[in-house]
């Protein structure tokens, strides 16, 4: 499938700025809740790793901490496309306020249970209420920049940027979450998640402006604002993103994906306790995701003409090289190192993948398409946090990381198979017209 960049000018400006990134930024309103988002966004780094660190230290057990942390995942990763969808009808703000408040509940709630020793399956449940209640930021601002943006060149530049600063919220987020909960309190971490991330959360939205508009549903006559659809277009308009042609494809790579991020947490944790440095594990995370936010910088600042599903297999086969060096760890500096060779494939791969998305789904449906791949790598990492935990129970920290070789090893097999018929789908637009 060939999904092209378009190369028209910037038809606000007439020329695009030199620095692209300066450019998106001053679009009104999109500094503001692009910094929103950032902060909304930083439980997604700190509620995994926290609540592996506060469970294994309070009960002593990788395996339940891995339990409990996939229990939180895997029910953000069932709920969150059904919110996403409400969404897209409904609006950002009168969907996700009365969510933000149950989010803190849940996890404020689990931060309580654990102290008081409370059994597993109580955990379960408020880790359930904290992950459902949870919804995609990353979704929304998106959804937002493809509101304010209607140029591809910049929308690029735009989903660029984010994975950036995605990457910015994984290179500060585990430093901080293992720094409070291993010098100062085992919870620290979830403590600063629910009350950083659930005020940043507000932040965002409040900011009504640049909220996309509800989007009801699709008439049922095949009418739309300023023309006539035919029948079949309407009825692809009301399925699913996720059975929108390529989009199970794309998330089945995902999870893929999703099991080497989620198995590299734990096992990174648990290779540093054993090197006598458990406080490094978040510095050395931190090192993954430098790597990647440097490569999506740099990658955001070009424009490229090659096929997207192209340029998306390639990162997925340089993820698959980068875990295969997990092979050469047996030191927490050469770890370190390691995971930040291995993060220059990261960025590119996930703002291919959300091209992609934005391709093959209809433009009602993005943010449930874009949530469905966040999903999707969702479950992949509470997959990879329990295999490797039960991994690490039962041999050491270098089970663990052979979950994330093998998560990474099957996420290039699974894009390289699905290549041929990504680069025979046609793009959503051309789907309907057809």
């Amino acid at each position: 499938m060939t999904v092209p960049v378009p190369e028209s000018p910037d038809t606000a400006s007439g020329t695009p700025n030199r620095n692209p990134y300066l450019d998106v930024l001053r679009v009104p309103g999109a500094a503001r809740f692009s910094a929103a988002g950032v902060v909304a966004r930083l439980p997604m780094s700190m509620v995994g790793i926290s609540t592996v660190l506060m469970v294994q230290s309070l009960y002593g057990s990788y395996a339940m901490a891995g339990r409990v942390s996939a229990v939180l995942v895997v029910a953000q990763a069932i709920v969150s496309p059904q919110i996403a969808r409400v969404v897209d009808r409904v609006g950002q703000a009168r969907v996700m306020t009365p969510l933000l408040v149950a989010t803190t509940v849940g996890l404020l709630g689990l931060v309580l249970a654990a102290v008081l020793g409370a059994p597993e399956w109580v955990l379960w449940v408020l880790a359930a209420v904290g992950g459902a209640s949870q919804g995609s930021y990353g979704s929304l601002v998106r959804a937002r920049w493809s509101n304010v943006l209607d140029d591809g060149k910049r929308l690029h530049t735009a989903y660029s940027l984010e994975a950036a600063l995605d990457e910015l919220v994984f290179i500060v987020g585990p430093v901080v979450a293992t720094t409070l909960a291993t010098t100062v309190l085992p919870s620290g971490g979830l403590l600063v998640a629910a009350v950083v991330g659930g005020g940043g959360a507000a932040w965002f939205l409040s900011q009504r402006r640049t909220e996309p508009p509800a989007r009801a549903s699709v008439p049922a006559d095949g009418e739309h604002v300023g023309t006539v659809a035919h029948p079949a277009a309407v009825a692809l308009d009301h399925r699913s993103a996720i059975r929108m042609p390529g989009m199970p494809v794309l998330a089945v790579v995902f999870v893929a994906m999703g099991v080497m991020f989620g198995s590299s947490d734990v096992a990174t944790v648990a290779f540093a306790e054993e090197q006598g440095v458990k406080g490094l594990a978040g510095v050395v995370l931190a090192c993954f995701a430098l790597g990647s936010m440097i490569s999506g910088l740099g990658y955001g600042a070009r424009h490229w003409m090659s096929p997207l599903s192209t340029r998306f297999t390639i990162g997925a086969c340089a993820i698959a090289v980068g875990v295969s060096m997990f092979f050469l760890v047996h030191h927490i500096a050469v770890l370190a190192v390691v995971m930040f060779l291995t993060g220059f494939a990261i960025a590119p791969t996930l703002v291919n993948g959300n091209a992609l998305v934005q391709a093959l789904v209809a433009p009602h449906q993005l943010t449930e398409g874009l949530t469905w791949v966040g999903t999707s790598l969702g479950v992949g990492v509470s997959l990879g946090s329990w295999l490797a935990g039960v991994a690490i129970d039962a041999v050491d920290s270098h089970a663990g990381f052979l979950v994330t070789m093998s998560g990474g090893w099957l996420c290039a097999i699974l894009a390289l198979v699905a290549l041929p018929g990504m680069r025979r789908r046609r793009p959503y637009a051309q789907t309907a017209a057809a």
